[in-house]
Formats: structure tokens, sequence, C-alpha cells
């Protein structure tokens, strides 16, 4: 038995509602999408011209002087992993975590997982892995900065310090994103050796002016902020790419959704007028034969 027209329309209304609801959301992502590549191509000059101060005031140092909050090597690992509180992502937190936990497998020691994002941290606390906080997503790119002052915050104020890693999303051609990984501290031989092969841009080498143990100090502050900030911004469009291919996915299938019942509803419609039409001839054909 067929559907009736009013329940044809009905589905018609609903659909085309979901389909306006679908295209804002279409939109809110590309406008977050663009404020977020904006804030990581302005910090890419930034973080650059820390590299080159931290590669000329490491310079004749054969060890780190400066370690920050006294970061040692040690068995406990920090793993501080950028997913998102929200849902319509399609499998952007499934993605990191999965990345996350294959990756830390590979890792010796103790590891807990500082997560960024109440999705990303219910997938991994699923998975059975230690976690003892829970930091909100940004909503926009002046609330990076928050963000990162205060997990910066909470490391200073960990008793142990360790190796501390990043996971996050990385955007790349299109509406793609791929899981990748830093090691942002400790700040030891190796990745000092990193800073030794920057090469300074020009034949003319600065001059560190005054101490270089509190230049060397400001400029770690740095890289270990810009570090986290340029996670974050990364994290975040890659989010906002990856609902906004879940949105033109679901676009297309209301599209197709329209359609199909587009047709139902003109076919129901012709239906009921070839139905009215045949009841017209039929009343007529009676009464001409009462009067023949």
């Amino acid at each position: 038995m067929s559907e009736t027209l009013d329940v044809l329309q009905r589905k018609i209304w609903s659909a085309r509602e979901l389909g306006s609801v679908v295209r804002m959301m279409k939109v809110l992502a590309a406008a977050s999408i663009i404020q977020y590549e904006r804030a990581m191509h302005s910090l890419s000059d930034y973080y650059h011209a820390v590299e080159l101060g931290l590669s000329v005031c490491l310079q004749g140092i054969d060890s780190p002087q400066v370690k920050p909050g006294g970061v040692a090597s040690s068995a406990k690992l920090i793993a501080i992993a950028f997913g998102s509180d929200q849902g319509l992502v399609g499998q952007f937190n499934d993605t990191l975590a999965d990345f996350v936990l294959a990756e830390l497998n590979e890792l010796p020691g103790e590891k807990t997982i500082w997560a960024v994002g109440e999705r990303i941290y219910t997938r991994l606390a699923d998975a059975g892995t230690q976690q003892n906080r829970l930091y909100d997503v940004p909503n926009s790119v002046t609330a990076i900065t928050p963000l990162v002052s205060q997990i910066l915050i909470d490391h200073e104020d960990r008793a142990e310090k360790g190796e501390t890693y990043l996971f996050h999303n990385r955007p790349v051609s299109g509406t793609g994103y791929e899981p990748v990984k830093q090691r942002l501290l400790p700040l030891d031989v190796q990745w000092q050796r990193n800073y030794h092969q920057i090469e300074w841009p020009t034949k003319l080498l600065p001059e560190v002016l005054g101490s270089r143990e509190s230049t060397l100090g400001a400029l770690i502050r740095e890289y270990l902020f810009v570090s986290l900030f340029k996670t974050c911004a990364e994290s975040l469009a890659s989010e906002n790419a990856s609902r906004l291919a879940a949105m033109q996915r679901a676009q297309r299938k209301i599209d197709e959704l329209l359609d199909g019942l587009r047709a139902a509803f003109n076919q129901e419609r012709q239906t009921s007028i070839d139905e009215e039409l045949f009841d017209v001839v039929s009343g007529f054909e009676a009464l001409a034969s009462q009067d023949r």
C-alpha cells in the first residue's frame, strides 16, 4: 500500500529542514577552517624565527643548559592527544585514537594521557588507557592561548618530569588529514642536535646580547608555547575539514532522499488524480446508462 500524500509532504519538509541545517554547518565549518589556516600560516614565520634563535643560542653548547621545569629523562611518559568535543566529524577521533594506541605500544615506561576533547577522551578511556586530565576544545583562535597556557602550567606542576609527546591530526590536501606525533620534551641532546643542523639564512651570524642562558630560556618557553599552539590550530583545522567532508556526504544523501521523495510524491499525486478521473468517468457512464 502506497504512502499518502500527507505523509510524503511531511517527509519532504523534514528533509528540507535537515538540509538547511547541514548547509549551515557546512558554512560554519568552512569559515572555521579559514580562521585556523590563517593562524597556522601566521604562526609558521614566528615558529621559524624561534627555531633560528634556538640554533644560534645552542651553537657551541655540548648539552642543554636550560631545562624548563627540571625536565629530565624518565620512565614516565605523557601523551597529549588533541581530539574533538563535538560529533559529526566522521572518523576524526577514531583515526587519532588508533594512532595514539599504536604509537604508545611501541614506547616503554608508564604512560599517562592528557586528552583535549571529550570524544577522544572517551575513545581512549574505552581502550583502557590511564588518563587523568581532560581539557575543553577551543572554539576560536583566541581561545587557544588559555588552553596552551593551562597545559604548560599543569606540566610545570608535575612532580615527576619525563617524556612528553603531542598527538593530533594534521591537515593535508583538500579536506583530508593525517595523524602525526611530535616529541615535545625532554630538551635533550637529540633535540639540541636537530637545531644544530639549522643554518642561518644569511652570511652574517647574529650575536647573543646579555646572558646566553636567559635568552635560551626565553626562546625555549616560546618554543613550547608555539609548538602547542601550532598543534592545537592544526587539530582544529583538521576537525572542521572532517566535519565539512561529513556534511558534504550528508548533503548528497539528503539530495538523493529528496529526489526519491519527490518522485514518490508525484507518482502518488498522479495516481490520486487518475483515480478521481476514473470515478468521474464511471459516474458519468452510470448516469448516461440510466438516462438511456
